[in-house]
């Protein structure tokens, strides 16, 4: 295999884009498929030496902001993005993306905390670290996460699927806040320049580009704790839901996120979607 995989990458895809396709003229003469390096180096904002190197493999180490700069103007599909990352990753770019050691998220949860979930049934909640990973949850909230796809991944992370799984703007009516929500959640790593924190932005930079980084440019507002969100379930219909955050450590690593209907309508669709008797879960209300 070779170990350019991804100059090559580049190239193949380079190549691949016509002119038309990214607002250029074609003309009559063009010995080059697909765009010149030129051309694709002034659409990303990049000399046309460093593009050069970067297919060539002479540079192998480009920052996140280029490579995003290089998918937007290829137009890459969620696909492509996936596979940019992937080369990335392989040419020596993991280790980077992480950076020095500041304690990494947590991955499991005490044992007083599960018997806490335990006694929430049948209501959904969910507890997660400092990058939205989901640590545990309540049988209530596989019900109601799983359908929409949230749970899919490994680790599940609210992050990453509001941004970069399409299922997300179906599931969520209220797309645009719950987004900026989710990245309000990660200001605080963001601030103090956590390299885990940072990993998740950089792989949601190259995976999803604009929708992302515009997002991250425009500062976003403080997180807040409760609130009401709006889910379109595949099963259970339109849920309003009101969510309460309880942190569980003293730097808030971990936080609990519980769900009750907002309204009578929705407690009865979530009792039928957790089997339960009516008025198992009860609508809150003020």
């Amino acid at each position: 295999m070779s170990d350019n995989t991804l100059g090559e990458f580049l190239r193949s895809r380079r190549e691949a884009v016509t002119p038309a396709e990214v607002g250029l003229p074609g003309g009559a003469r063009r010995r080059t498929p697909g765009l010149r390096r030129s051309e694709l180096a002034t659409l990303a904002g990049i000399s046309v030496e460093y593009l050069t190197r970067l297919e060539q493999g002479r540079d192998r180490h480009p920052s996140v902001p280029v490579l995003a700069a290089l998918a937007d103007a290829l137009r890459l599909s969620s696909d492509d993005r996936l596979h940019l990352l992937h080369h990335f990753k392989a040419a020596d770019g993991a280790g980077r993306l992480v950076g020095p050691c500041q304690g990494p998220p947590a991955q499991s949860v005490r044992p007083t905390v599960r018997a806490l979930l335990d006694r929430l049934e049948p209501a959904p909640a969910v507890v997660v670290n400092r990058l939205g990973d989901v640590l545990a949850h309540t049988n209530g909230y596989e019900l109601l996460a799983g359908p929409i796809g949230l749970l899919d991944h490994r680790p599940p992370n609210l992050v990453r699927y509001v941004f970069a799984d399409l299922r997300a703007k179906a599931a969520y009516p209220d797309w645009d806040r719950v987004a900026g929500e989710r990245l309000a959640a990660l200001k605080p790593g963001i601030s103090r320049e956590d390299p885990h924190v940072e990993h998740l932005v950089n792989e949601l930079t190259l995976a999803v580009g604009a929708p992302f980084t515009d997002r991250l440019a425009t500062a976003p507002g403080p997180s807040k704790r409760t609130g009401l969100e709006r889910l379109a379930h595949p099963e259970a219909g339109e849920l309003r839901l009101a969510y309460e955050t309880l942190g569980l450590s003293d730097d808030d690593s971990q936080l609990l996120i519980a769900y009750l209907p907002a309204d009578d309508a929705t407690a009865a669709r979530l009792d039928r979607l957790t089997g339960r008797h009516p008025g198992a879960l009860r609508a809150v209300t003020g």
